[in-house]
């Protein structure tokens, strides 16, 4: 069966969210109902806040599709801590329906995935974002990264950035432990706070910063803090060849010729190319 494509934004998702409260003993506060394309998130009666994800049997072979439980063994990472799960195969579908149940945040998301404007963040914000950053990486999993739920394989990420970048040799060197979606979405502010772990798992040094590094690219000033702040990831190799990846993604066979990132994402790829190939 081919799995439909399905945006929750637009999906009844009643009879889910009824299957939750029934099985979690909990009771949702519909009025604080937070929609998006793959996953639904409300607050709960005692508290705490639980994200409902639907997800393809194809896309869970690897690690199962509980990032959120198994992120719970990380340890020195802002991030809210996981306090139930469940999950159920589909009766019509090829998808599995997963349930988290977390603390609530301890402030608002910063913004949308990518910001329009600059948002105020402390010093001491930046310093919980390294610190979080640093320790996740020092960490060890045999999970693999699934950003948009596809496995980050060698392969994957030579195809995205050959597409843009034929010339670059795309080989990565050093893995470690990554969120895999890092975005304004997914971080608080004033308090820093980490959160949706779903696709986390072992990607290249830099992922994480390259990746708020492009969703900051509207802001030149916001982008240049990122990788002032995360310089040792971003200017190590396989930082570069996230660079790249990051903007190959941008840029690439389906670019959104109105995306406003566009000339930026470019400009610092051209460069990193030229260190790549000098270097």
């Amino acid at each position: 069966m081919v799995l439909r494509s399905v945006d929750l934004r637009k999906e009844p998702v009643e009879a889910v969210l009824n299957r939750v409260e029934r099985s979690l003993g909990v009771r949702l506060d519909h009025e604080t109902v937070v929609r998006k394309r793959r996953s639904v998130g409300a607050r709960t009666d005692r508290g705490t806040w639980i994200r409902i994800e639907r997800r393809g049997l194809d896309r869970i072979r690897v690690q199962g599709g509980d990032g959120t439980a198994s992120a719970e063994a990380l340890h020195g990472i802002a991030k809210p801590a996981w306090i139930a799960g469940l999950a159920w195969r589909d009766g019509v579908e090829p998808v599995v329906w997963r349930a988290d149940e977390t603390e609530l945040l301890p402030s608002a998301p910063v913004g949308s995935a990518v910001v329009a404007g600059a948002p105020k963040l402390s010093k001491e914000w930046w310093a919980s974002l390294s610190t979080s950053l640093d320790a996740l990486a020092s960490q060890h999993t045999n999970r693999i990264a699934t950003p948009d739920t596809e496995s980050l394989t060698q392969e994957l990420i030579g195809e995205t950035i050959h597409n843009v970048f034929p010339d670059v040799d795309a080989m990565v060197t050093d893995w470690r432990p990554a969120h895999a979606d890092l975005n304004w979405a997914n971080v608080t502010a004033p308090t820093f706070c980490l959160f949706d772990w779903e696709d986390w798992g072992m990607a290249p040094r830099g992922l994480d910063a390259a990746n708020l590094w492009g969703a900051s690219l509207t802001v030149p000033t916001l982008a240049e803090r990122v990788r002032r702040e995360r310089r040792d990831d971003l200017e190590s190799l396989d930082g570069k060849l996230m660079t790249l990846f990051v903007a190959a993604k941008i840029l690439g066979p389906y670019a959104d010729p109105g995306d406003p990132r566009l000339g930026a994402a470019r400009e610092t790829a051209e460069r990193v190319v030229k260190e790549l190939q000098t270097g």
